[in-house]
């Protein structure tokens, strides 16, 4: 345990501050010498830590930040802690939490939290730390299933107030979109046909980016359409085709029946229900199994090889991260509430697989807290895991609600969410190599007795509180999951029942674990050192355990069970989530990152694999997938065919000169990495004359500035330089390279969507020639993108270190420190997260 109780970093003090810590939101005890989070730069929204000095007149305020700087901020800027020491908000939610229980045991479960709180062994979920033991009137909970839209437009509006009202609240929000009818179906009621299933989800996206625009944080969504839906091939192209799915996770509902055509190479059947069915309105709700099972027809549409629909989903995946796959059958069958509520939705991580208006709510031990001599404290992880299930049961019950359903959904089946963090952290202070035979045996018995552990004190809670609502011993037993449980568990279960329909859960850990200096979720770290430049200069930080390790042994080469994202091979990442996960009864969120040379046939594979090792889903990143990221054009879209160019043999291409004069025109544009000046010269009356480029953003002497002179250099280099094609043709191929680059964020949506500082080049450039704009969007890549390397058979384990997975630039601190892992994207230097 660490000397310091509840011991912080910088970064987990800024994190603590301004997220989780009580606030004076009316700031009307803001006074000289007290502690504020201040907006440090207002382009980005970065905030830091500092003391007020002095207070001037119309709201104008003086700050001085911990590293010396005094800023000069209004009002509206700041905000005042009110908890100023963790151990004040550690005490704030114990006692909140613990007030659920009865009276006359409530000191003793009170102290009981505390200790569980204490020195961070175990850290509930954002909204528990900042909500609970308050008088504010907001959710604990982060995940949410809606049921899939009836398919009316009434439905369809009504799922869309269901996710905005969630999303305002600051909830991710998860539906299956297979309820509505593919496109082109007749629609009796209006004599018309429906636009399709990929065209509404499109609308949910579109309205999660209005939501993302209005708040501090983006809206979280996750779309799943089954296999079997006509739409599906639409669906898994949907993320490379620009202005359909922008603003949500994507996944395919993928059923064993499929994968088994997969496997022998079999004709697949995209079929849907039998829309003029008078019972179709009251009774289709998006299972298809029910609708079958109830005698009701369904329509064939398409006969096609299911390995088609495979290779699309990977080749998708490979570009673009997207689709995820979500094994449904499978999830169903290990589900603890199959007997009455099917699960066709995973939440915007997919962590968690709920039923309609299901909810969980989110905890996770510190794994990295309980070794002690290369030993793990197995008796104080016990008492941590049997005193947590307890801690999230009173939850449920301490959390306000906004919709009844919700209520009414939790409280019947009271799912928690029990995960953990620090495992990397566990790892290496076991001296064992993350992903190695030695650490999927030790993971293995380590979250079998986390598993074991908080399903008998879930189900002494029932013996004592009473087991939920929907509780049916011999069929709950019955489920996939139970029946691999050990048998002295399964007869307690059957004899004093089950608080919890579900316990264990692996959920993403980016900003709470960030907080508490340690490794997130399950992931390994993405690296060990790195280069922090702020306002006082650069510095190189390292992560605390290997930091620990470095001053130990000064001098000495890293050892082997320091293992990194970029050290493991892919297939080492499905080995270790395999593993967990047969010890997880909800689902994982977890990111398998694979070097960009990594090829569509191994990522093929590795998905495979997946399904193959037992998992109930997941997803990979490429490596700069989404930096090159392919957008096709729409198959009915032809690109128009351009006059060849010939040189004749005598003529001699001849660089262009300057003039001393040039006309030119200064846009501004707001990109990912702030607002970008980019002035467009041209050699003559005409705006298609274009000769130089220059391209202003960020501060004067930064990289992200540097990196944009240089861009503009380049362009206006390919626009002088020797060529047979006019100003124009060259304006248009450097638009055709550079729209549709992805990064890590975007601003905007539909039409006024910016990828990146490239793309916001492309959309200036293709405004100033006045072009048409579905030109812009190209599938063509450079040649040399074209051409991926076979990185040859599939290893297991361990790869060499090739530092392949290279992280981006934050929008908030511009360090090159934004990570994409657990499924989302987060900051090691100044501890911004997307999720």
């Amino acid at each position: 345990m660490s000397a310091v109780k509840n011991e912080l970093s910088p970064l987990g003090r800024k994190i603590f501050l301004d997220r989780y810590a009580l606030k004076d939101v009316k700031k009307e005890t803001l006074k000289v010498g007290d502690i504020v989070v201040a907006v440090s730069n207002a382009a980005t929204g970065q905030r830091e830590i500092g003391v007020v000095t002095a207070l001037g007149e119309k709201d104008a305020i003086t700050v001085k930040l911990d590293d010396g700087v005094v800023l000069q901020v209004k009002r509206e800027e700041i905000d005042k802690p009110l908890e100023t020491d963790p151990a004040q908000m550690l005490a704030r939610v114990a006692k909140g939490i613990a007030s659920q229980e009865k009276e006359e045991v409530r000191s003793k479960w009170e102290k009981e939290f505390n200790w569980l709180l204490e020195d961070w062994k175990f850290v509930p979920g954002g909204r528990i730390l900042t909500g609970a033991g308050t008088t504010q009137n907001l959710t604990y909970f982060n995940c949410y299933v809606i049921p899939s839209p009836k398919d009316s437009r009434g439905g369809i509006i009504a799922s869309l107030g269901q996710m905005t009202e969630i999303m305002s609240r600051g909830g991710g929000v998860g539906m299956n979109i297979s309820s509505l009818r593919p496109r082109h179906s007749y629609v009796k009621g209006v004599n018309g046909r429906s636009s399709g299933s990929v065209s509404w989800g499109g609308l949910f996206s579109f309205v999660t980016g209005l939501i993302e625009q209005g708040g501090s944080r983006r809206g979280a969504l996750m779309l799943i359409l089954n296999v079997w839906h006509p739409d599906i091939m639409d669906f898994i192209n949907s993320k490379r085709e620009m202005g359909k799915i922008t603003n949500a996770n994507i996944s395919v509902g993928i059923t064993d029946a499929f994968m088994e055509a997969v496997r022998n190479n079999g004709e697949w059947e995209t079929c849907f229900p039998d829309t003029s069915d008078p019972e179709y309105n009251k009774v289709w709700d998006g299972n298809l199994d029910a609708w079958k099972a109830a005698g009701y027809k369904v329509n064939v549409y398409h006969k096609l090889k299911a390995r088609e629909i495979w290779d699309a989903i990977i080749e998708s995946a490979w570009a673009s991260a997207e689709p995820g796959v979500f094994f449904i059958d499978r999830y169903n069958k290990m589900s603890n509430s199959w007997y009455y509520s099917s699960i066709q939705s995973t939440n915007p991580c997919g962590e968690q697989g709920l039923p309609p208006w299901g909810v969980c709510n989110l905890g996770s031990i510190n794994l990295s807290k309980f070794v002690q001599d290369k030993k793990v404290l197995y008796k104080d992880l016990g008492r941590t895991v049997r005193a947590a299930v307890r801690f999230l049961d009173n939850v449920i019950d301490d959390t306000p609600y906004f919709f009844d359903e919700n209520k009414k959904q939790q409280q019947s089946e009271r799912r928690i969410g029990l995960g953990t963090m620090g495992l990397a952290d566990m790892l290496i202070k076991m001296e064992l190599a993350y992903g190695s035979e030695e650490s999927l045996a030790f993971i293995d018995e380590l979250y079998k007795f986390i598993c074991v552990e908080a399903y008998a004190e879930s189900s002494d809670l029932a013996k004592e509180k009473g087991s939920f609502a929907y509780f049916d011993a011999e069929k709950l037993l019955q489920s996939g999951f139970m029946q691999q449980m050990p048998q002295s568990l399964r007869e307690d279960v059957r004899k004093k029942g089950l608080r919890n329909v579900t316990l264990i859960t692996q959920a993403p850990t980016g900003t709470t674990g960030t907080m508490v200096n340690t490794s997130t979720g399950i992931e390994p770290y993405y690296f060990w050192e790195w280069e922090r430049t702020g306002r006082m200069g650069t510095n190189i930080e390292r992560v605390k355990v290997y930091e620990d390790w470095v001053k130990e042994h000064p001098g000495q080469p890293k050892p082997h069970y320091f293992v990194s994202a970029m050290d493991l091979a892919p297939e080492g990442h499905v080995k270790v989530q395999a593993a967990i996960q047969r010890w997880v009864d909800s689902s994982i969120s977890k990111t398998g990152n694979t070097p960009r040379e990594y090829t569509v046939e191994q990522t093929g594979k590795l998905y495979e694999l997946l399904y193959d090792l037992g998992c109930k889903g997941g997803t990979t990143y490429r490596d700069g997938s989404r930096d090159t990221q392919v957008l096709t054009v729409k198959k009915e879209e032809k690109k128009e065919e351009k006059p060849e160019v010939v040189i004749p043999s005598f003529a001699e291409p001849k660089p262009r000169v300057r003039s001393t004069v040039l006309r030119g025109t200064t846009y501004r544009k707001a990109t990912p990495i702030g607002t970008a000046y980019i002035t467009v010269n041209c050699d003559g009356p005409n705006s298609t004359d274009l000769f130089e480029v220059f391209i202003n953003v960020a501060k004067v002497g930064s990289d992200v500035a540097a990196d944009a002179e240089g861009l503009g250099r380049l362009i206006s280099l390919v626009l002088r330089m020797p060529s047979p094609l006019t100003p124009e043709q060259r304006a248009q191929s450097i638009i055709t390279q550079l729209a549709g680059i992805g990064s890590g964020r975007s601003m905007g949506f539909g039409k006024n969507r910016v990828m990146s500082l490239p793309d916001a080049v492309a959309q200036v450039l293709q405004q100033h020639i006045g072009s048409a704009a579905s030109e812009t969007r190209s599938s063509d890549l450079p040649d040399e993108e074209d051409e991926v390397s076979d990185a040859g058979q599939l290893d297991l384990g361990l790869a060499p270190s090739v530092n392949s997975v290279k992280p981006d630039i934050c929008p908030v601190c511009g360090n090159v420190t934004f990570v994409n892992i657990e499924g989302c994207k987060k900051c090691f230097s100044c501890g911004y997260s997307e999720c």
